[in-house]
């Protein structure tokens, strides 16, 4: 017996050490143990993925939890999981449709006329590297699902956010924004050769560069705005990369796959510790790598281009700019009769599931 004994102690060592590695390596769980009883809490793309498993914490901590999903069956689905798991009856399950204008407003309007209070937005949906297709209003489907359908579901719910500070918004982005570039000439990529990865590296900047502008225009009210990248995780969004698919990948790169990629109860835990951490009431217009805040790249912090974005993104869902008034704050975007866009003309105009 005594010649196993230092090869099982070592093959124990090598495996307790490598678990310890991909904790380290993964980011670890929300360091926070705070509860939020009374709090209503909405989860886009909350059907399946990091967006299910952020619903599932914030319902195991007390929140009336919101699922936000285009598939109303999956999401029905999840909300029965999520209430079966955490015994938790305050969680429901919502249409909304991040590829449709007409769908937020209808979401939006339902939650303002229904809910008395919103303290936590996780703007978590997110569609990447689909092929070149179109959302229905024409808008190109990474840059309309991932910033410009949260854009309009924000700015339409800030009044209800207000209302119920402190309250925060979590916008889910990703370490991919730093090889992003907004270009203002073809945001839609009408007048190049679609690149699925760029587009979807613009929209992810998009959504740092939305978080940035938003914390500036909130200055004073109680609200807070912060972006994160949760890590790579096991979810189907990435589906389009073909790596699900590949052999040869899996085969090869499973030993790094394991080390780097999260479960998607890890990589909810940013999104869980921004949304409930005490410690981190008042702080705003932040990046967060995991659970630690880092800079993002420069483009991201150029006020410059996050202004314009801003112009162009309300321009584009149909929201009327007011101009800010010295000294006082910034008087937000309000509807307009219409959505203020003609819509680009796309070769396609297939649909997809939003789940993150």
């Amino acid at each position: 017996m005594n010649r196993y004994l230092l090869p099982v102690s070592m093959l124990g060592t090598a495996v307790g050490g490598a678990v310890l590695l991909k904790d380290y390596v993964t980011g670890g769980i929300c360091p926070s143990k705070a509860t939020i009883p009374g709090k209503t809490v909405i989860v886009t793309g909350a059907n399946t993925g990091i967006g299910k498993q952020t619903a599932l914490e914030l319902a195991r901590r007390g929140g009336r939890v919101i699922l936000a999903c285009r598939d109303m069956e999956k999401c029905e689905v999840a909300a029965q999981d999520i209430r079966g798991e955490t015994l938790n009856p305050r969680v429901s399950a919502r249409h909304l449709d991040l590829a449709s204008l007409r769908s937020v407003r209808e979401f939006a309007a339902k939650i303002i006329k229904e809910e008395e209070r919103v303290d936590i937005l996780i703007n978590n949906a997110a569609v990447m590297r689909c092929p070149h297709w179109a959302t229905e209003d024409g808008f190109e489907m990474q840059l309309g699902v991932n910033h410009l359908g949260h854009f309009l579901l924000t700015n339409l719910l800030l009044d209800k956010l207000k209302a119920s500070a402190p309250s925060r918004v979590i916008n889910l982005s990703s370490l991919a924004h730093v090889a992003g570039h907004i270009d203002f000439d073809d945001l839609n990529w009408q007048k190049r050769k679609y690149n699925t990865k760029a587009a979807y590296c613009q929209s992810k900047l998009a959504v740092v560069l939305f978080t940035k502008e938003l914390s500036r225009r909130l200055q004073g009210t109680g609200v807070t705005v912060n972006a994160v990248h949760p890590g790579v995780a096991r979810t189907e969004l990435g589906r389009h990369t073909g790596m699900h698919n590949s052999t040869f990948s899996s085969f090869t790169l499973g030993p790094v796959f394991w080390l780097l990629v999260k479960s998607p109860q890890l990589a909810a835990q940013p999104s869980t510790y921004l949304a409930v951490a005490e410690e981190l009431e008042g702080v705003s217009g932040k990046y967060f790598d995991g659970l630690k805040e880092k800079a993002p790249a420069p483009e991201a912090e150029d006020e410059e281009v996050a202004q314009r974005l801003w112009a162009e993104s309300a321009h584009l869902v149909g929201l009327d700019v007011a101009p800010e008034p010295p000294h006082t704050g910034t008087v937000l975007p309000q509807i307009t009769s219409g959505t203020g866009l003609k819509a680009p003309s796309f070769s396609s105009v297939e649909r997809q599931d939003q789940g993150c």
